[in-house]
């Protein structure tokens, strides 16, 4: 079952945020849009280039109102020794949260028992807590945070908007569609 337009589940943890440990839990995720960005583990390969990624254009993020939320298996500790040690993770300015219990990773069905570790899944969540758009990569598959920044203005227009939806290629100031009878047959 897809997790799209589902409420975030109930959940508690810690985070390494801006030098501090700090709780986080499902409350803190609403009233903002959230970006819930699961990766396997630090100190590893692909995650930190994903990590550093979103460092990069956080702000456009903050711009918008969004809040990003890095996750992986690890612990709080370990996030601040990586932060502390690795000149990419030392530019992220985001909570990163510890699941060590992989209750979040569970809520959020990325969890590979097997492994012990979440996949790489990332999930938009609305100021009402709810799930707006899921993506799933395997692995090795990293993924941009420009694109993830596009699905967020989409899904911040079409919220703002109704009655409009936001084509392939859209891009802020783009025409939308307004889907009706007229339309069918003519895109």
């Amino acid at each position: 079952m897809s997790l799209l337009n589902t409420e975030i589940k109930p959940f508690t943890a810690t985070a390494y945020h801006q030098g501090e440990f700090v709780d986080v839990s499902e409350e803190t995720l609403k009233g903002k849009w959230a970006v819930v960005f699961f990766y396997p583990a630090d100190f590893t390969f692909v995650c930190p280039t994903e990590l550093e990624d979103l460092a990069d254009i956080y702000d456009q993020f903050q711009a918008l109102d969004v809040e990003i939320y890095g996750v992986s298996t690890d612990k709080h500790f370990t996030h601040k020794a990586w932060h502390d040690t690795s000149e990419a993770i030392g530019k992220i300015n985001y909570p990163m949260i510890g699941d060590p219990t992989a209750q979040i990773s569970r809520n959020f069905d990325v969890y590979i028992e097997e492994a012990g570790v979440a996949e790489r899944g990332t999930f938009l969540i609305n100021p009402e807590g709810v799930i707006k758009a899921v993506e799933i990569s395997d692995e090795g598959v990293g993924r941009k945070a420009g694109e993830l920044l596009k699905k967020v203005k989409g899904a911040q227009y079409i919220a703002a908007h109704p009655g409009e939806v936001c084509p392939a290629k859209w891009e802020e100031g783009a025409e939308t569609l307004s889907p009706s009878l007229d339309l069918v047959g003519k895109i």
